[in-house]
């Protein structure tokens, strides 16, 4: 009787948050101008704000006149107050600098494009609190819709990583993110087991490779009884089975022989993995060796074959982690992979209430008490986009198949805040727009090239090279414009896989065949390329072809600088000098112009 009173509870609870997601939907710019009010009269006396809003009654400040004085923002202009937060905390002159909530601590960015991530303050913001559990419990809904639960098999292998956690010079912690959202979980670290296939330790490991070896081991200890594999992003699922293929037998012995590898260093780590194995495997060993001898080297499906009963593997697969789909879905054979939500350092931004589409046509309804939204119109072939200037609309006067930079006005700090993120609308979800997530905005004026143009760029010079026969496949690339040679030069860099046509009998005729397909790669560069080109302002286009690992080294300078190994994306687009000199370090041959 208990069981029922406690299943009636339970449903009328998930029912009542289906509502509140109606509610908030059918009545977005409603909702849209309550959230501006409540940041405005909370934050309305911050340092920041001063400068702007210091004559007006934040009672009386509607959203047309916040947005004609408050100038649009970025990082940037932060930064002074964000450091002096981190050795001084939020406090200058007794006046509270960007929020009136007490300071918590620091989330790290992902740091993708300079290699080292910012500082991205959090605080006690119950408000904030209030907008992402609700965010929480909806995407819990959204997947226990499509996977209502199994008592008996209710693990999910999940390839998290928390990272490191430091002090501030004030003495607040500063996190990733990833650290945060696991406490968010409301999981403590003695339940951690009962839902997730690893202990917290592994969790909390200090070395990125041994924390994924490590959820690998106690996954295939926990063989029958996990229903879904999730990581992140879909790198870091290429990352663990790859890892899988290169190590397995290695995991068979730690199986049987009862503890992990010596390889795994971090003790408290390697104490809790021994006890989550449990003693020698044997008979668990040669079950999952057979799986993996039979295969004849042939991974696909692998997930399957392994894990019996997993129904899902779940990650992030938009934006630049589009390119790591195919890779996953490689693996996971007939499992479906399906997408996350859509959530920055800075703030909730968009739900997934169809987790099961692939990434082309994943859309993410926008969270109309997240943060209030505002979209700067951005056009891909426009060389203006980098206008503060420009005006931005609300989410009630976006057109769908037009394309926006986010801006976002926050609980916790950021004031009319260029996210960096390029959307187009797809549609609505009642009356609140659905997204679709394009790439990161350029930087700065002076950039011809987007991420988009790249991709589209690397896709159409792969299928140049298999029709010329030639056997390169190419798994990463990045380009940098070099703007002090004159004239200016793109460079290009590709990393080609271990088993490619690149060996010393065939260089030569493979930079033959590769000069007769750079003329695919070029002609899909974008517009505002070509128009430099023709201008004469840009040089040849020099492509660099890098040794298997040339990127690895990208990843492990960022881990180095403190990027979470979790929050870790490819930099397509890069800008740092001192990467470029390491990546070209690894050609292959002579640059081909």
């Amino acid at each position: 009787m208990n069981g029922e009173l406690i299943q009636q509870a339970n449903m009328a609870e998930e029912e009542e948050v289906i509502e509140k997601l109606e509610e908030y939907t059918k009545n977005a710019r409603h909702h849209q101008l309550e959230t501006l009010h409540s940041i405005l009269q909370h934050n309305s006396k911050v340092l920041y704000l001063q400068p702007f809003l210091s004559n007006l009654d934040h009672h009386h400040l509607d959203a047309h006149t916040f947005r004609s004085l408050v100038p649009l923002s970025s990082f940037e202009d932060y930064a002074d107050y964000i450091n002096h937060m981190a050795e001084h905390g939020n406090q200058h002159d007794h006046h509270p600098l960007l929020s009136v909530d007490p300071l918590l601590g620091f989330f790290y960015s992902s740091g993708t494009a300079t290699m080292k991530p910012k500082l991205i303050p959090y605080f006690d913001s119950s408000l904030c609190t209030e907008a992402t559990f609700l965010a929480m419990q909806w995407t819990f809904l959204i997947r226990k819709r499509f996977f209502p639960p199994r008592p008996s098999i209710n693990k999910i292998l999940w390839f998290h990583h928390v990272g490191n956690i430091t002090t501030a010079k004030c003495g607040l912690n500063v996190m990733p993110v990833s650290q945060y959202i696991l406490q968010c979980g409301k999981v403590t670290p003695q339940e951690i087991p009962m839902v997730y296939a690893s202990p917290s330790q592994v969790f909390l490991g200090s070395h990125a490779d041994q924390q994924t070896y490590c959820h690998l081991l106690c996954g295939l200890r926990n063989l029958d009884l996990i229903d879904g594999i999730a990581a992140p992003y879909c790198l870091g699922l290429v990352k663990a089975f790859t890892l899988l293929e290169s190590k397995w037998e290695q995991l068979c012995h730690d199986l049987e022989c009862g503890f992990p590898s010596h390889e795994i260093t971090d003790v408290a780590m390697r104490e809790a993995v021994t006890e989550t194995i449990g003693g020698p495997q044997p008979e668990l060993s040669n079950r999952i060796r057979q799986i993996c001898e039979d295969n004849d080297n042939d991974w696909s499906g692998i997930a399957h074959r392994l894990w019996k009963n997993v129904r899902y593997i779940k990650c992030v697969s938009t934006g630049i982690m589009k390119q790591y789909y195919t890779k996953v879905k490689y693996y996971a054979g007939e499992v479906p992979v399906v997408g996350g939500d859509y959530f920055a350092s800075e703030c909730s931004v968009g739900l997934n209430l169809d987790i099961m589409q692939p990434p082309e046509t994943t859309r993410y309804v926008l969270f109309p008490s997240a943060a209030y939204f505002e979209f700067l119109p951005f056009n891909m072939n426009d060389d203006s986009n980098n206008n503060a200037a420009d005006k931005t609309v609300d989410i009630s006067s976006v057109e769908v198949g037009k394309m926006y930079e986010m801006v976002v006005t926050t609980y916790c700090g950021f004031y009319r805040y260029r996210l960096g993120d390029v959307v187009r609308i797809v549609g609505f979800y009642n009356s609140c727009p659905e997204v679709e997530f394009v790439m990161r905005a350029p930087k700065a004026a002076s950039e011809i090239l987007t991420e988009r143009d790249l991709i589209s760029a690397i896709e159409n010079f792969q299928l140049a090279l298999r029709g010329a026969k030639m056997r390169a496949e190419i798994v990463e690339f990045a380009s940098f414009l070099d703007q002090e040679s004159r004239p200016k030069q793109l460079k290009v860099f590709i990393e080609v896989q271990e088993e490619s046509d690149f060996m010393e009998d065939k260089l030569d005729e493979s930079i033959r065949i590769l000069r007769s397909c750079i003329s695919s790669l070029e002609s899909s560069l974008g517009a505002l390329y070509k128009v430099e080109k023709v201008k004469g302002q840009l040089g040849s286009l020099i492509v660099f072809i890098l040794r298997p690992g040339a990127f690895d080294k990208l990843y492990e300078l960022a881990i180095r600088n403190g990027t979470p190994a979790g929050q870790y994306k490819p930099p397509k687009i890069l800008r740092n000098h001192e990467i470029v000199r390491l990546l070209e370090k690894f050609s292959l041959c002579d640059k081909i112009v």
